[in-house]
């Protein structure tokens, strides 16, 4: 006996569990018109097996077991996870209400993406060493020190996505890359509160302290923000928007570590070799103009 109702009807189908049994099954809602058809078939077909049909052949022929009103169901069997699967699939595409057709392809060599993988990684070293050399030059020993820590901080960060298996995208290396720049951005603000404290007449030990306290706040809300963001691409981006979530978030989380945590454990270590009126050219690098 053929029916009026068709996948144009049907709202979704899914995998579910049931809650007693936990076997595995596929649960149906249809819309308002599907609810009143399934019904009225239901309602004349207890006890007995109903075809579910794509393109003219049987997917499902599942018995009903009693009439249903609500619009919602449940296939039940001897399903495994991926027959489940593959069933709610077939049914969710018997719901499209147009054909799939394919317009065009195109095809992307691997050469291609390899090339610009290595063009990207080649950037983005080249762009560590010179703000490397910036931060020496313009910083004078906290720029040495953000050196040391720019560099474990690549260290880290590398040993992390091997560790955790992130594959490096070029979506990736474009969030690792601005990981960087949130790592030295602390570096600056750190270095340059250090500078406004010593140009106070602070000694170099207290001088530390504040500059480290008073930075705090600013990357604090920086990198958080930026977590926040991540969280957002994550959870509601595209796969290729998904790896610059995960790279630049693991990326600003060890970057946080290196260049706070790390950077005031070496200055803290090295601050008692100085005199104070001796060694404050060395921290207090070149004045702004």
């Amino acid at each position: 006996m053929n029916t009026s109702l068709s996948g144009g009807q049907l709202g979704r189908a899914e995998v579910t569990t049931d809650s007693r049994t936990g076997a595995i099954q596929v649960a149906l809602q249809f819309d308002s018109e599907g609810k009143d058809l399934f019904k009225d078939i239901t309602e004349r077909n207890v006890g007995k097996p109903v075809a579910i049909f794509l393109d003219g052949t049987p997917i499902s022929i599942p018995v009903v077991q009693q009439a249903i009103g609500d619009g919602r169901a449940v296939i039940t069997g001897n399903f495994d996870l991926a027959e489940a699967r593959l069933l709610s699939q077939r049914l969710n595409a018997g719901a499209l209400p147009v054909p799939i057709e394919l317009v065009s392809q195109q095809s992307v060599g691997a050469t291609l993406g390899a090339v610009s993988l290595k063009q990207s990684l080649y950037a983005g070293v080249v762009g560590l060493i010179l703000v490397m050399i910036f931060m020496i030059l313009y910083y004078r020993l906290p720029g040495l020190i953000s050196v040391l820590t720019l560099s474990l901080y690549a260290v880290l960060t590398l040993a992390i996505f091997k560790w955790v298996g992130v594959t490096l995208t070029l979506a990736g290396i474009a969030g690792l890359i601005l990981s960087v720049g949130m790592a030295v951005d602390a570096n600056v603000l750190i270095f340059e509160r250090l500078k406004e404290e010593l140009r106070e007449g602070k000694s170099l030990r207290t001088a530390v302290e504040e500059g480290f306290l008073r930075a705090w706040s600013s990357i604090k809300d920086g990198n958080v923000s930026t977590l926040i963001t991540c969280a957002l691409l994550l959870f509601f981006g595209s796969s290729f928007v998904k790896g610059f979530a995960i790279t630049l978030a693991l990326g600003v989380l060890v970057s946080l570590f290196t260049a706070v945590t790390v950077t005031r454990i070496i200055l803290r270590f090295i601050v008692p070799w100085f005199k104070d009126n001796k060694a404050a050219w060395l921290f207090l690098g070149t004045k702004n103009k």
